[in-house]
């Protein structure tokens, strides 16, 4: 883990639950996962995150929110969960044994949040966690239970509302909440015992609920909370005998209703278009999807739905809550633009994702990395509606174009994933095949797989000659060269003869242009020929240094690193590791990290530094065993380990040997990072 928990920052005031906080905090000395249920709106996850914050220091390895509102694949939430801790898991392992795992000996709480739409997914994961991992707690906001032996069911209500004959409000949460909430948007509000009396009438007509008293509040610039009251009593009817609807349910939908009429026509059109957003986005991709002649002016009619709560603000983000977005969908079903929206979501997140492809080697890599992190629910989103809706083209194409995610940022398993699925459903010659076969290949390149590789890469050059694709061509060709030379069967001079091939099919500032050094430089270190190895890296370098580019000369410094210790420079070949370890810090690579850990360690065997080297193989060892073995070469590099480890226990011994590698891996990825990084 590179940081101590991720508990998002409070949107604003916390108000009221003291209660509730004592309770929580009684009930997780006695158990180790504890849910909170209740309806939508009534403020389960602001209540388990305060609960959390209040209880941090209990927790030495952090408090971690998952947030899974936006998940609608099953089959992903371990992922999903995983990548809270920046885990990567390996095709070949199961996630959820990568992520037990990882949780093993830490002390730490993790809230699970907004889980009813996947209770048997999260039902079957908190079990394995709970088994393997004895000092971790959980606590679940969910709609519904999990339904576990070993669960504690802490139900949350409303706020309990002023009776008609309270004379003081003060230690009435319901009316404290709506006028911190109120004053907000009417600093000079009245609080006089008039408008106290409409606070707490208000208050009993919204049955204490949370979210409903929140939008009402944001109504009150320009009115009295009389007015507001008033307001309220007309729009307000119970429901039928026979309708079924629980009460708190309709206080929602027609407080959401009663706002979206006091909304203008284009507030209320952006609020239908926005429910296409599972998770929170930024203007851009507000601009982007939802913007047109009718919504010409997005950013400001978006400012207007966030002062009236209809969307949350955070920093430089917005969201609509799961009870609001449930209302604009249906709106955007009433409209007619549901298809509309769709496709608009995905055409955003494809064009984006070939703005990050057509950029990546350049000045903005660690501008594109958080992009891609921070809009992955969205992303998974555009994928899944591809696939389910029987847009398999557009599936192809953005799982294609985000190879940059899957191949440089991680995200390798969640790649294969939707790749093979698009692959399937599409399997006709199309020429949009061409891109996910050869992100495929790369992939399957970099879980070891050198057989599918192959015919990945196999199958995308054969599509990409076929379509006149000459960049896909040659990225294919990369990767079948590759495929090559770590099964051992490929020469330096067969490398360079590739080289040439892919040389000349490649666009002019194409990725593939920023590759090639690196793997000629592995094959002449393969070869013996590590004079070569080193010059065709430093000739390299100046062209990426005048592009700014990061991950690919991190790349090239790690394959440096290699043939300087080959040819006896120890001391140049630990700079060049660290130099490559620094930047995959930064763009959270974890396997490129690993890899010069490992280096970093076979280093200080060759210095003599028994203890040192079998710390860093400790080090890099928990790390293999969370995302699985060496990406390249594997029987190369697990020789590699093994003679690091028989050299550091020959200078230290078997005992002092263990001793350190156990230290080592029982270290943090940041940890291990800033201790390899020190001389």
């Amino acid at each position: 883990m590179t940081r101590c928990g991720n508990l998002p920052a409070e949107m604003n005031s916390f108000v009221g639950r003291v209660t509730e906080l004592d309770e929580i905090a009684k009930l997780l000395t006695r158990t180790r996962l504890l849910t909170l249920r209740g309806p939508g709106g009534v403020g389960k996850t602001r209540l388990a995150l305060r609960a959390a914050r209040n209880l941090r220091d209990d927790y030495p390895d952090g408090v971690w929110v998952a947030e899974l509102s936006a998940e609608t694949d099953g089959g992903l939430l371990i992922h999903g969960v995983a990548g809270v801790f920046g885990l990567h898991t390996p095709a070949e392992r199961p996630a959820l044994e990568s992520l037990v795992e990882h949780l093993a000996d830490r002390r730490l709480l993790i809230v699970l949040d907004t889980c009813e739409h996947l209770v048997d997914s999260c039902a079957a994961m908190v079990v394995a966690v709970l088994t393997g991992a004895p000092d971790v707690q959980i606590i679940v906001t969910s709609r519904q239970e999990l339904g576990l032996p070993l669960e504690v069911v802490m139900v949350v209500e409303p706020f309990p509302v002023p009776p008609p004959e309270a004379a003081d409000l003060a230690d009435h949460d319901a009316p404290s909440l709506f006028l911190d909430r109120a004053r907000a948007v009417a600093p000079g509000l009245r609080t006089d015992d008039r408008a106290m009396m409409a606070v707490a009438r208000l208050c009993r007509r919204l049955d204490g609920m949370p979210l409903a008293i929140e939008l009402a509040a944001s109504h009150m610039r320009g009115l009295s909370a009389t007015q507001l009251a008033d307001q309220l009593d007309v729009h307000f009817k119970p429901p039928a005998d026979g309708e079924g609807i629980p009460v708190r349910h309709h206080t929602l939908r027609t407080t959401a209703g009663w706002s979206h009429e006091l909304c203008t026509p284009a507030e209320r059109l952006l609020w239908a278009r926005l429910s296409i957003f599972p998770a929170a986005f930024d203007t851009e991709a507000a601009r982007g999807v939802c913007e047109d002649e009718r919504l010409p002016d997005v950013p400001g009619v978006l400012a207007a739905l966030a002062a009236k709560s209809v969307v949350a603000r955070v920093d430089d983000r917005y969201r609509l809550l799961d009870t609001i977005r449930d209302y604009g969908r249906d709106w955007l079903d009433e409209l007619g633009e549901t298809g509309l929206m769709i496709r608009r979501h995905r055409d955003h997140y494809l064009s984006t994702a070939r703005r990050m492809g057509a950029e990546w080697c350049g000045p903005h890599q660690l501008e594109w990395a958080c992009w891609a992190h921070r809009e992955l629910p969205n992303i998974r989103a555009a994928l899944d509606r591809c696939l389910t809706t029987g847009d398999h083209r557009g599936a192809l194409e953005l799982a294609g174009a985000l190879w940059v995610l899957w191949c440089h940022l991680g995200l390798v398993r969640e790649g294969r994933h939707y790749l093979d699925r698009a692959l399937a459903a599409a399997p006709a010659p199309d020429r949009a095949r061409s891109q996910p076969l050869w992100v495929a290949a790369h992939l399957a390149l970099i879980q070891g797989d050198m057989s599918l590789a192959r015919g990945r890469a196999e199958e995308a050059v054969e599509s990409a000659q076929r379509h006149g694709d000459g960049d896909a061509e040659a990225h294919a060709l990369l990767a079948l060269a590759e495929a090559r030379l770590f099964s051992g069967d490929l020469s330096p001079e067969g490398a360079r003869a590739y080289a040439l091939r892919v040389a000349a099919g490649l666009r002019p500032n194409s990725p593939g242009t920023f590759f090639l050094p690196a793997f000629l430089a592995l094959a002449a270190t393969f070869g013996g020929d590590f004079d070569e190895a080193v010059r065709i890296l430093r000739e390299a370098r100046p062209g990426h240094e005048a592009r700014g580019e990061l991950s690919q000369r991190a790349m090239d410094d790690y394959v440096l690193s290699l043939a300087l210790f080959g040819r006896g420079d120890i001391a140049e070949a630990s700079a060049a590791a660290r130099a490559a370890l620094e930047v995959k810090r930064r763009l959270r690579d974890t396997l490129g990290g690993v890899l010069a850990i490992d280096q970093l360690a076979r280093i200080a065997a060759a210095e003599g530094d028994g203890h040192r080297a079998a710390w860093l193989l400790g080090a890099a060892q928990r790390v293999w065993t969370t995302f699985g073995p060496p990406a390249t070469a594997a029987d190369t590099m697990t020789a590699l380990r093994e003679a690091v480890g028989a050299r550091a226990t020959c200078l230290i011994g078997e005992t002092a040997y263990a001793r350190a590698f156990n230290e080592g891996s029982a270290s943090h990825f940041e940890a291990a990072v800033a201790y390899a990084l020190r001389s």
